[in-house]
């Protein structure tokens, strides 16, 4: 009996990391505490609960947008590989018992987003909206899905400054436009060397249909665009965020970077270079965020 009840709370705990994405979700709370650390003026006590409660906070955001996505496509999830065994798909749980699940994730995310300040609570029901109710139908009807689902996905490095300032300017608003710039080749390389399976279930994902130079092209053009977003803060134009040479130095580096493995994807159009872009993606975001965090406390 005891070996029983070992095996079933292990498995509602594998099924809860699968339904909320927990891997995803990790690395969204990482870019809303990286928003947060830049938005701060010094840490004190309160600081640190206001940052727990934002991690936590946002991961059931992210959770709760994962789960309802997983009801809507149950039933396409389970003609892909990489989804059929998620815990609807499956049939290992039950739509409604997702749902509720989903349910109480925004309940308990609203309420301690809030908590800190009620712009905060307002960009993560926004969030969870755009992604449950646009972006996921739309991923069987157009491929500009992507581009709708860029808004959700951009708001979490936004959504940190925001909980620590409580005012979105001119600083929320270009953590967000790199963030929602760095979606594109990001989830196109994804859309690329899952095509295949994406296309079992209808799914749009590339910007002209097909693993085509048109597409290549665009990830390139959009690698592009993120590296000019994230060079924005060293010209002074972007209110209290700001990048000093040697930060910015890296940054293009950084860049530069990804932009080889964006151009690799345009010369080979393979499954392997796709898949190796969208892991120099997700360093990319990660490092970015690094650098803009280690300038501002050393210059």
């Amino acid at each position: 009996m005891v070996l029983t009840n070992t095996v079933s709370l292990k498995s509602i705990y594998l099924d809860f990391k699968a339904i909320t994405k927990a891997g995803l979700a990790i690395s969204v709370v990482f870019s809303s505490i990286a928003g947060f650390v830049l938005g701060i003026d010094h840490f004190e006590v309160s600081t640190c609960w206001i940052l727990l409660k934002l991690a936590i906070g946002g991961y059931c955001m992210v959770g709760a947008s994962n789960a309802y996505n997983q009801v809507i496509e149950k039933d396409l999830d389970a003609l892909m590989d990489r989804t059929k065994n998620r815990p609807v798909a499956s049939g290992r749980m039950q739509p409604r018992v997702a749902v509720v699940v989903a349910t109480l994730l925004t309940i308990l995310g609203l309420a301690l987003l809030y908590s800190i300040n009620p712009k905060s609570a307002m960009f993560g029901a926004i969030s969870i909206f755009l992604y449950t109710s646009i972006y996921t139908p739309l991923k069987t009807m157009t491929s500009l899905s992507v581009f709708v689902g860029a808004f959700p996905g951009a708001i979490p490095f936004m959504l940190g400054w925001v909980a620590a300032t409580g005012e979105f300017g001119i600083e929320a608003g270009t953590l967000f436009l790199i963030q929602f710039f760095w979606q594109f080749p990001h989830f196109w390389a994804i859309g690329w060397f899952l095509y295949e399976d994406y296309e079992k279930a209808g799914f749009f994902m590339l910007p002209t249909g097909k693993k085509d130079n048109g597409t290549a092209l665009q990830i390139i053009l959009y690698t592009i665009w993120l590296i000019i977003a994230s060079l924005l803060p060293m010209f002074g134009y972007t209110g209290s965020l700001f990048l000093t040479p040697v930060a910015a130095v890296l940054v293009f580096l950084l860049g530069l970077w990804m932009l080889f493995y964006a151009v690799k994807v345009y010369q080979l159009r393979t499954t392997k270079s796709a898949r190796t872009l969208m892991l120099v993606s997700v360093s990319y975001i990660t490092l970015l965020q690094l650098i803009y965090i280690v300038d501002k406390f050393l210059r």
